[in-house]
């Protein structure tokens, strides 16, 4: 099965750097890794270009016209050559063992979905400069009182459970019930069957992940649960949310027309 790790980014190449660098430390190495640019700034050009990890980059870019994330991931979809997709953000930090519990629960007729622990400043900090993510890994537990008083959101999503554990029937216990854009995966297959994602959508959240929850499911597949699995550490920074009453608007009459499969999506259709 041919894997490609997608990144989704705009502009911010600092963090960047950091997730690549948990993306060189992973357990397994057979993928691809694909930086997904929702534009195409000088900044993100001239990272790529004088990267010099272990990773052989592909860069995909369009033009910069606002946010266009879903745009820019239906791109990725159709150029990328592969049999299955990991979609991730460019500020969330994997766990070493992320890519290889995706795999390892990859079923055709599955949607894996994990979440992320969303680190404070100080502990944002500790990770940057840590020198293996396992080593930050190692310091969840024990300091998660501290974690907490840092402002950190989501803090049990931090605590990596081996499938392996006998304490995995924790993780098969908690459940998802919303895909996070940020920690999914599923077969090319399973987003062609749904036309991709939906163009419409121009404007953070809903759009790139619960959106496609609801489309998922309606065309045969369920959701799995990859929560203390597939481990993420989401790097600190202000968020400026946007009113998503629009995003609502389209998603609810997608679904009183029980339009699973998007018209904007991958193909351009006409409606029926």
């Amino acid at each position: 099965m041919k894997t490609a790790l997608i990144i989704s980014v705009y502009k911010n190449t600092a963090d960047l750097a950091i997730v690549l660098k948990s993306v060189e430390q992973q357990s397994v190495s057979d993928f691809i890794t694909v930086i997904s640019e929702d534009g195409n700034s000088t900044e993100m050009a001239d990272f790529v270009k004088n990267y010099s990890g272990k990773l052989d980059l592909i860069h995909l870019t369009q033009e910069d016209l606002g946010w266009q994330k879903n745009k820019a991931l239906n791109n990725t979809i159709r150029t990328i050559d592969a049999d299955y997709f990991i979609f991730i953000d460019g500020d969330c930090v994997l766990h070493p063992n992320f890519i290889e519990n995706h795999l390892k629960f990859a079923r055709e007729d599955r949607i894996l979905a994990g979440k992320r622990i969303k680190l404070g400043p100080n502990y944002s900090d500790q990770l940057r400069n840590a020198k293996t993510v396992s080593e930050f890994a190692k310091v969840i537990l024990p300091e998660i009182k501290s974690i907490k008083k840092d402002g950190a959101k989501f803090y049990e999503e931090g605590i990596y459970i081996s499938p392996k554990s006998i304490f995995s029937f924790i993780a098969y216990l908690r459940k998802m019930s919303q895909i996070k854009g940020c920690n999914f995966s599923c077969y090319k297959s399973a987003l062609e069957k749904i036309n991709g994602f939906n163009e419409d959508y121009v404007l953070p959240a809903i759009g790139e992940d619960i959106d496609l929850t609801w489309r998922f499911e309606g065309m045969g597949y369920h959701l799995y649960s990859l929560r203390n699995f597939a481990v993420q550490y989401h790097l600190y920074h202000k968020e400026n949310w946007s009113d998503q009453s629009v995003n609502e608007a389209i998603m609810k009459e997608n679904q009183r027309l029980k339009r699973y499969v998007t018209l904007n999506g991958l193909k351009k259709l006409e409606e029926n």
